[in-house]
């Protein structure tokens, strides 16, 4: 009896232990929000590429010239704007959650979860810049795939399990991208969009819901 008592305590310590060192506030609801935010960019991404008659904006170096004309700075912006939009949302939900919760969202372990999802996620961006500045656009969807899949599963040691998951696949997704180079629009709404939603509203099923 008092064995099994050792063995309960221990347990309760340990997830207790395990609770301290994750970030438990994540909102999932965040997660669909940004899916149908980044579907809804690639749509219209897809509607600019047809309105300046690109039929391939990995191909079109030669079509479009400098890589910083209409189209290109468009979609930097439109790509920005998802990224700020999934930001203020992923925020605004997760300290409304970590409210509800009794926690507070800014602590040491949010803060190694921003640091190690932060580092492959910075690097990733600049080199999008990089390749975007140089030409090479027919590597940017699945460079953005990748890095983000590394990103998450960086992450994932310091929230929820699922996390890891999410960007298993998102690597998986950005190596097709990198090989069916004619379909890396589609792979990108796949991964940014499709996926965020599936996952978001697992989690929010499975984490929010209660």
């Amino acid at each position: 009896m008092e064995t099994n008592d050792y063995l309960k305590d221990l347990k309760e310590i340990k997830e207790m232990m395990s609770k301290s060192s994750q970030t438990l506030s994540l909102s999932g609801l965040s997660g669909v929000l940004a899916g149908l935010y980044a579907l809804a960019g690639a749509g219209y991404a897809d509607h600019l590429l047809q309105f300046y008659e690109v039929e391939d904006y990995t191909e079109s170096r030669g079509v479009i010239g400098f890589p910083l004309d209409a189209l290109s700075l468009q979609l930097m912006g439109l790509a920005t704007l998802i990224v700020l939009a999934s930001i203020v949302t992923g925020i605004v939900l997760s300290a409304k959650k970590a409210k509800k919760m009794g926690e507070t969202l800014w602590n040491a372990s949010s803060r190694r979860l921003l640091i190690n999802f932060s580092i492959p996620l910075v690097t990733g961006g600049l080199l999008v810049l990089i390749l975007l500045f140089k030409g090479y656009y027919e590597l940017i969807a699945p460079i953005m795939l990748l890095f983000y899949g590394m990103g998450c599963v960086n992450a994932s040691k310091f929230t929820f399990r699922d996390v890891r998951y999410l960007g298993l696949t998102q690597i998986v997704l950005g190596l097709m991208a990198a090989y069916f180079k004619d379909s890396d629009l589609l792979f990108w709404a796949l991964g940014f969009g499709v996926c965020h939603v599936l996952y978001g509203a697992m989690m929010y099923v499975k984490y929010d819901r209660n």
